[in-house]
C-alpha cells in the first residue's frame, strides 16, 4: 500500500499491551510505520497491562515481536526509546490518576501537541468501562485530537450493541470511534473500489442486466485453536458473516459515492447493507445453511471434530461453516444472489470474489452437448493477492472451437512488502483521520439487524451437528444453496 509521508505528532496508548493482538499485530505494524517515516519523533507509545512490568521489561517484550514479525529490524533501537509501560486495572479509577500523569510527561517530552489515540485491544466487556474512566480522569480533555480504536466484537447482538454503542458515545463522538475490521485494511479489498470505479469497462456492466450472480468465499484450514472458548459464544455468523463477510458484500454492491471523502463512501456503503432482503425465520432454511467440522484430515494430518476441541462444549450448536444467499432489493441488484461462505478446517485457506456475468442472449457457439464457459472476474484477496479475467477464446487455427482464457495480474512482492499487515494502513489512516476503511455505527446496525433473525432461529432449532469433514468445501446443503438456482461456486 502506498501511502503518502505524513507525519502526525500522537500519544498512542494501547489497553492490552501484553496480549497477544498486541504483540503478533499492533507494535510490528507501528515499528514499520516509524521505520518507513510515516511516525517520526514526536510519537510516544504507552502500552497498558495488568502485569506488573518495567519500562525495560516490556520492550524487551516488543522486541522480541517485532523480531519475530519483521525481517528488517533496523531502527528498532530508537523505536524502542519512544515506548513506555504502565500497569494499570481498568476497573480501578485511581490507576487512571498515573496513567495522566505519565501522558502529560511524554505529550511534554516528545511535542505531541495533545493528539491522543486510544486503541483498545482487549475483550469487549471492557470497553465501555475503560471509555468511561477516560473521560472522568481527563485523559480525553486534551487540546488535540482524541481518537478511539474498538476491536470486534461489537456487541453480541443488535440490543448490545446498542447498549454499548450509547455507552461509549458518551466519551467520544461518532466521528472519533474507529471501528476496526482488519479485512477492510487487505490491499486486494481496498482495491475493489479501484476496480469498479476507474475502469469503463467494468461499471457499466455492474448491475442485474450483465452479472449473474456475485461468490464471497472466505475459508480458512485452521480450526478454532486457543479460541475456543471465545468462538463457542460467537460461531461463524457473528465472527465473519455479521463484519467481514457483509462488508466486501457493502464494497461489491454500493453505488458511486459523490466523492472518495469517508462520509460520501460510507454512505452508499449504508444504503446498500439496508438494501439487503431480510430473512424472516420462516426462510432462514431457504437462504442460509450452516455447518460444523468433523474429524477430517488436513496436510496429511488427522485433526479432531469441533466438539473434542479445547474449551468447547461436546455438545456444541455452534456453526463454524455459514453459507447464505444474499439479495439486494435496490434497482441495481434486484435478482442478483450475492452468495457467502466461510468455514474453518476447510479444504483450502483463501478469500476470494468471483463475479459471474450472464451469457450473451444468443450463443451461436453452442453446440450440443458442450456449453461456453461463463466470463468471470475473480478477486484474490488472500492468499495470492491479484485479478483474474475469464474470456472465450478461438481453440484452433482452423474451427470454431472456443476454450476459456485467463487475464491475470498479481501484486508483486515489492507491493507486498510495503506494509507488513492490514492493521498498519489502519492505524496510519486513524491517525490522519481517514474514517474510510473502518465500520460506521449505521453499517453495524445494519448488519446486526439482518442476522440477529437468523441467530435467533439457530438457536431454538439446534442442528444434526457434525455434518461435514474437515478439509473439505462444507456441508453438501451449501451446494444446494446454489444448484436450486441452477449454478455452482466457483472452486479453482
Amino acid at each position: 500500500m502506498d501511502i503518502e509521508i505524513q507525519n502526525i505528532p500522537c500519544l498512542i496508548t494501547i489497553f492490552g499491551a501484553t496480549g497477544d493482538l498486541s504483540h503478533r499485530k499492533l507494535f510490528p505494524s507501528l515499528f514499520h510505520l516509524y521505520q518507513q517515516n510515516n511516525l517520526n519523533e514526536h510519537v510516544a507509545i504507552i502500552g497498558v497491562g495488568r502485569r506488573d512490568w518495567t519500562n525495560e521489561k516490556f520492550r524487551s517484550e516488543i522486541q522480541a515481536s517485532i523480531t519475530e514479525h519483521v525481517k528488517d529490524t533496523s531502527r528498532i533501537e530508537d523505536f524502542l526509546t519512544h515506548v513506555f509501560y504502565q500497569s494499570n486495572d481498568v476497573n480501578d479509577l485511581a490507576s487512571y490518576d498515573e496513567l495522566v500523569t505519565l501522558s502529560d510527561e511524554l505529550d511534554k517530552k516528545f511535542s505531541l501537541e495533545g493528539n491522543r489515540l486510544f486503541y483498545l485491544a482487549m475483550a469487549p466487556e471492557f470497553f465501555g468501562i475503560v471509555t468511561d474512566s477516560l473521560k472522568s480522569s481527563g485523559l480525553t480533555k486534551t487540546k488535540g485530537f482524541k481518537r478511539l480504536i474498538i476491536e470486534k466484537p461489537f456487541g453480541t447482538d443488535l440490543k448490545t450493541a446498542e447498549a454499548l454503542n450509547k455507552q461509549i458515545t458518551k466519551s467520544f463522538k461518532e466521528e472519533e470511534i474507529f471501528r476496526i475490521d482488519h479485512y477492510l485494511g487487505k490491499d486486494m479489498v481496498q482495491n475493489i473500489e479501484i476496480i469498479r470505479f476507474s475502469n469503463a469497462m467494468f461499471e457499466p456492466l455492474w448491475n442485474n442486466k450483465y452479472i449473474s450472480n456475485i461468490q464471497i468465499t472466505s475459508s480458512e484450514t485452521l480450526g478454532v485453536e486457543d479460541r475456543g472458548g471465545y468462538y463457542d459464544n460467537s460461531g461463524a455468523l457473528k465472527d465473519m458473516v455479521q463484519n467481514h463477510m457483509l462488508q466486501i458484500v457493502s464494497l461489491l454492491a454500493m453505488e458511486p459515492p459523490i466523492s472518495l471523502q469517508s462520509e460520501d463512501i460510507r454512505n452508499e456503503k449504508v444504503k446498500a447493507l439496508r438494501s439487503i432482503r431480510h430473512v424472516s425465520e420462516s426462510e432462514v432454511k431457504d437462504y442460509f445453511v450452516r455447518g460444523q467440522y468433523d474429524t477430517g484430515v488436513i496436510n496429511g494430518e488427522e485433526v479432531p471434530k469441533y466438539r473434542d476441541e479445547d474449551h468447547v462444549n461436546p455438545m456444541s450448536n455452534t456453526p463454524t461453516f455459514v453459507a447464505a444467499k444474499v439479495m439486494i432489493d435496490n434497482f441495481r441488484w434486484a435478482g442478483v444472489p450475492f452468495y457467502i461462505r466461510t468455514g474453518k478446517r476447510m479444504k483450502e485457506k483463501e478469500i476470494r470474489v468471483v463475479v459471474e456475468f450472464k451469457e450473451v442472449p444468443m450463443n451461436l457457439y453452442y453446440k450440443k452437448d458442450q456449453h461456453l464457459d461463463s466470463n468471470l472476474l475473480i478477486i484474490n484477496i488472500q492468499p495470492n493477492e491479484g485479478l483474474e479475467l475469464h474470456l472465450n477464446a478461438r481453440k484452433y487455427i482452423e474451427g470454431i472451437d472456443t476454450e476459456p482464457v485467463k487475464l491475470s495480474y498479481a501484486l508483486t512482492t515489492q507491493d507486498k512488502m510495503n506494509t507488513v499487515d492490514a492493521y498498519e494502513g489502519l492505524i496510519y489512516d486513524c491517525l490522519r483521520g481517514d474514517s474510510t476503511n473502518f465500520t460506521h455505527w449505521e453499517e453495524l446496525k445494519a448488519t446486526w439487524s439482518y442476522v440477529d433473525t437468523v441467530d435467533k432461529y439457530w438457536n431454538d432449532n439446534p442442528a444434526p451437528f457434525p455434518n461435514y469433514p474437515a478439509g473439505s468445501n462444507g456441508p453438501i446443503k451449501s451446494q444446494l444453496l446454489l444448484s436450486q438456482d441452477n449454478l455452482h461456486w466457483w472452486d479453482f
